[in-house]
């Protein structure tokens, strides 16, 4: 169905669908490279290449067997049909990296959104001075080149032996996901009407009853939105742990990053396949909120 109204003349209906085509180009060409990586994580073989058998779509060239080798790379004895999940537990280098991210992207992320809420609400009161330097500074992690980000975090964790540990990782995240929840959380601040605070507060409760029983149930699909996107930077993050992280402390980006140095594998195209399910799931998550959050603020009917 055309979204064109009858009126619309020859100049707007070329322009109607010109942008279309536009922004379909842009989509293929953003999404092409991941279009490419899926099939070739179910390669039988250890090509980076489609093989004949696949562009023939032959089931024997295809296979699960570097998804099988997220599990076994590491392992003390694949074969063994006892304690295997114990032994992919614990000698697995790729289990091992998911582990550590989601260890130092969880906790990261309770760390950036309890500081970025607090923050953001701060800096939507009216009687707050230098709101907008507070906010530039605030979110100047986001705006400064990572590697100097980085090199920073090294120098001063350093001065508190906080390098090549884990605390010093998952500040370093929470630094990094901070600014996403500051600007999340302050556009749902928005359309917050204020009145209820004076409302509450004029009830007899105090600031933090007032906090946790008026404002967060209205904001709360930002503050989820906020850390999602917080917990997406701090597990798709490299640069800081590369800096900062020994080698038992390695992430999943990390070891992609190792993997492809060390080893040529298919399994760092079967762990990218793993990733971007995960990001499709955390996006489809964030939309979700995105409605829920238009509903309640009665931007949206449906």
């Amino acid at each position: 169905m055309s979204g064109l109204p009858p009126y619309a003349g020859l100049g707007e209906r070329i322009w109607y669908y010109t942008f279309r085509v536009i922004c379909g180009l842009i989509f293929l060409f953003l999404i092409t490279p991941i279009l490419i990586v899926m099939p070739l994580s179910f390669n039988v073989e250890p090509y980076f290449s489609f093989t004949p058998g696949m562009l023939s779509l032959n089931p024997e060239a295809f296979s699960t067997r570097w998804y099988l080798d997220i599990l076994q790379n590491g392992m003390a004895n694949p074969d063994a049909t006892e304690g295997w999940w114990a032994d992919a537990w614990a000698n697995s280098q790729w289990v091992r990296s998911m582990k550590n991210s989601f260890y130092i992207g969880t906790l990261s992320t309770l760390i950036s959104t309890a500081l970025g809420t607090l923050a953001a609400v701060g800096l939507s009161r009216s009687e707050m001075p230098f709101k907008n330097g507070i906010m530039a500074l605030l979110i100047s992690p986001m705006i400064v080149p990572l590697v100097i980000t980085a090199a920073g975090a090294f120098y001063a964790f350093s001065q508190f032996n906080l390098a090549y540990t884990y605390t010093g990782l998952i500040l370093a995240h929470a630094v990094l996901g901070i600014p996403f929840v500051i600007i999340t959380v302050t556009a749902t601040l928005v359309g917050f009407d204020q009145s209820l605070v004076r409302a509450a507060q004029s009830m007899g409760a105090n600031p933090v009853t007032t906090f946790f029983k008026v404002q967060m149930p209205l904001i709360l699909p930002g503050v989820i939105s906020g850390a999602l996107f917080a917990f997406i930077t701090s597990f798709d993050e490299v640069v800081v742990v590369i800096q900062m992280a020994a080698a038992e402390q390695r992430t999943i980006p990390r070891q992609m990053f190792s993997g492809i140095r060390e080893q040529i594998s298919p399994t760092i195209l079967a762990v990218a396949t793993v990733l971007v399910i995960i990001s499709v799931a955390l996006l489809a998550t964030l939309e979700l909120l995105r409605r829920r959050s238009e509903r309640l603020r009665g931007l949206s009917a449906s």
